[in-house]
């Protein structure tokens, strides 16, 4: 099994890709984006084909799709990062509505400019099933379904045990929902097809380059300054490495595995033949999919955070976390026992203090920005791209009204109360899944204490 390499998702279509040429020196252009991952991309793709005569160029440390554009589960998904409720308080119910319609749409979107552009990245539009495993879970379970189902444009459909494991077997599910709303893709395709993409169109993406600071007109670089009236900061969970930008977003780590195809007779005991995504109601949870090669791919968290915001590059992952998430797995899957894994890797996403994504251009500055994530990205980066690009446009749009937009969080707490907090919470998460696992039909009060000093 390879530990690292960035990801199983580059190495399934032949390796990390030869690197593009780094920035020749200073340069002048119109927009300068820093950052060559969805978010990134997607604001290229959409300027250019607003105006095709705008100057565009993106500055990537390493290569296009290298963070966690090449390396997520695999979920296009229509979730409101930190949810609906949040909006209803400062901008009304129906800003709420239309955030999740646009998120809705979004899934739409991107599987239509796959299509349209040529992009193979495997998707199959087979939805998002959630379970639950235990009465603490199904309570959970019950709870989300009951305030989506309050919600126009949720769609979602609660499942009881039979239904679930009827779609999924997974071994022990008491319960689960459904919507239509997700597509399985393959992360390093779509970034690779993107990256094509926009090159084609005109856009120069320099890769070897590393920003050193964003300031208004300008990104310092270590290969030379580029001056540009926009300038967008497209850096997701490596936002921390950018100077006084070590407190706006938190790095946080999300490993997976990969098995080796699984054979007939296993996919005849499990099904899944739907293709859908599929996660839980536990508090430290999971995320899977079933590969267009017939793996799993099965992620979560492992060691959540490292001291003072630094950020892994080769996508390593510690032993104690490839053995958890092998355990669980199996547990969900004991078929899969006898099926080696190929691949494990782990990569970092924002996450604001407030946990909520966020999206804006300051026209005084000429600085725009997007992320925070907090791992719906796959989905969030296109609208986030068409936002950008209309707000750097000057367009008012029914985009650039959404809630998400100017959305400011308070900076992350100094060292060592950041780490202190981070693995505390996660330490709680664990110990209340531990607990729940017991069969106690309420959350644990670890998890409320966790979720307390999270903020969420």
């Amino acid at each position: 099994m390879i530990n690292g390499g960035v990801s199983w998702w580059w190495r399934d279509i032949g390796g990390t890709p030869a690197p593009r040429a780094p920035l020749p020196g200073d340069l002048a252009l119109d927009v300068c984006i820093v950052g060559a991952g969805y978010t990134g991309l997607w604001t290229a793709y959409y300027l250019k084909r607003a105006q095709p005569d705008l100057r565009v160029g993106v500055i990537e440390q390493s290569f296009a799709g290298f963070g966690a554009s090449g390396r997520n589960g695999g979920w296009l998904t229509n979730s409101v990062t930190g949810g609906r409720e949040q909006y209803v308080a400062r901008h009304g119910r129906d800003a709420a509505i239309a955030q999740q319609r646009a998120l809705n749409d979004t899934v739409r979107e991107v599987i239509e400019v796959a299509r349209s552009e040529g992009i193979d990245a495997d998707i199959v539009r087979g939805g998002e099933l959630e379970i639950a495993r235990t009465p603490a879970q199904l309570a959970r379970l019950r709870k989300t379904a009951a305030e989506d189902l309050a919600w126009p444009h949720t769609d979602v459909q609660e499942l009881d045990a039979a239904a679930t494991r009827s779609r999924i077997d997974v071994v022990g599910a008491v319960g689960g929902i459904w919507h239509p709303h997700c597509a399985r893709i393959h992360p390093a395709k779509l970034a690779a097809g993107l990256a094509e993409t926009v090159e084609t169109a005109g856009v120069r993406i320099f890769e070897q380059t590393t920003a050193r600071s964003i300031e208004p007109g300008r990104v310092e670089t270590d290969r030379g300054t580029v001056r540009a009236d926009a300038v967008i900061r497209a850096t997701e969970g490596f936002t921390a490495n950018l100077r006084d930008e070590h407190r706006t977003w938190l790095p946080m780590n999300s490993s997976m595995i990969v098995t080796e195809p699984l054979p007939a007779g296993v996919w005849d005991a499990i099904g899944w033949s739907r293709r859908e995504t599929l996660g839980d109601f536990a508090h430290v949870y999971m995320y899977a999919q079933r590969t267009a090669d017939d793996r799993i791919a099965f992620g979560g968290r492992g060691v959540p955070y490292r001291y003072g915001s630094r950020v892994d590059t080769n996508g390593r992952t510690q032993e104690r976390t490839i053995r958890s998430l092998t355990g669980l797995l199996h547990d969900f899957f004991p078929a899969t026992r006898g099926v080696p894994l190929a691949h494990a890797w782990a990569g970092v996403l924002g996450v604001p203090r407030d946990w909520s994504a966020t999206v804006g251009f300051d026209l005084q500055t000429g600085i725009g920005w997007a992320g925070g994530y907090v791992g719906t990205g796959v989905t969030a980066t296109n609208l986030a791209g068409r936002t950008l690009a209309d707000l750097v446009l000057r367009r008012d749009t029914d985009l650039t009204r959404l809630p998400w937009v100017d959305h400011r969080a308070k900076r992350w707490e100094i060292e060592p109360l950041r780490w202190t907090a981070v693995n505390a919470i996660y330490a709680a998460y664990r110990g209340a899944d531990r607990l729940e696992a017991r069969g106690g039909a309420r959350t644990s009060a670890l998890a409320r204490v966790a979720d307390l000093i999270a903020g969420r």
